[in-house]
């Protein structure tokens, strides 16, 4: 997987483009900031965001080509992400170690997901926030209509409602939704698609 994500990141463009996720821009306009974590970041563009907001960002992904032009776009804002290489079993970060966690289109394979989002809820501290976009189940239709808006083709790997209460049962919930957007992030997130927007705090 980590040869796939490294090819796609290879090019010289941005390939979700250089511009924070709006849903994301738009919840950490009212929080204070904090240490904030995002997992399975790619190219920084919203891990460095954050860092501008006056956020204490750390990132991880899977992908040197990934982190590479992270570090590119942070030096070219001014500003400094801490940035590891490797999956959930690579990292360790510490119990109650964040104030916010972003998970913006973090897909994962089905066998594992679940086990992902509890070991990002141990990371997070209590009263801190879990922020969420990604694909819903009901996403593969819009791709059929339109490659370009991307998302994974397995559904296993696309989120329900229920699934998110699931995994994340611990948390007041301050925004849970379902809902249709009109995504415009580079090359391979440009169209109109089915989406889970979740914002929660742990109690």
């Amino acid at each position: 997987m980590a040869s796939n994500w490294n090819e796609r990141y290879s090019d010289a463009a941005f390939a979700y483009g250089e511009e924070p996720n709006e849903f994301l821009k738009e919840q950490l306009s009212s929080l204070t900031p904090g240490t904030i974590l995002f997992p399975a970041e790619g190219e920084g563009r919203n891990a460095v965001y954050a860092a501008k907001a006056g956020g204490d960002v750390s990132a991880f992904d899977l992908s040197d080509a990934g982190k590479k032009k992270a570090l590119t776009l942070a030096e070219k804002n001014n500003v400094k992400i801490d940035y590891t290489i490797g999956t959930f079993p690579d990292v360790s970060y510490g119990q109650n170690q964040f104030d916010a966690i972003a998970l913006i289109y973090a897909h994962f394979p089905a066998a594992v997901k679940s086990q992902y989002h509890k070991t990002l809820n141990g990371y997070l501290r209590h009263g801190g926030t879990i922020i969420f976009e990604a694909f819903s189940k009901n996403h593969p239709k819009y791709r059929r209509r339109n490659e370009n808006v991307g998302g994974p083709v397995e559904i296993d790997m696309l989120f329900s409602i229920e699934e998110i209460k699931n995994d994340f049962s611990n948390f007041e919930v301050i925004e849970m939704r379902e809902t249709e957007v009109h995504l415009r992030e580079g090359k391979y997130h440009d169209g109109i698609g089915s989406v889970i927007r979740f914002v929660g705090r742990k109690k």
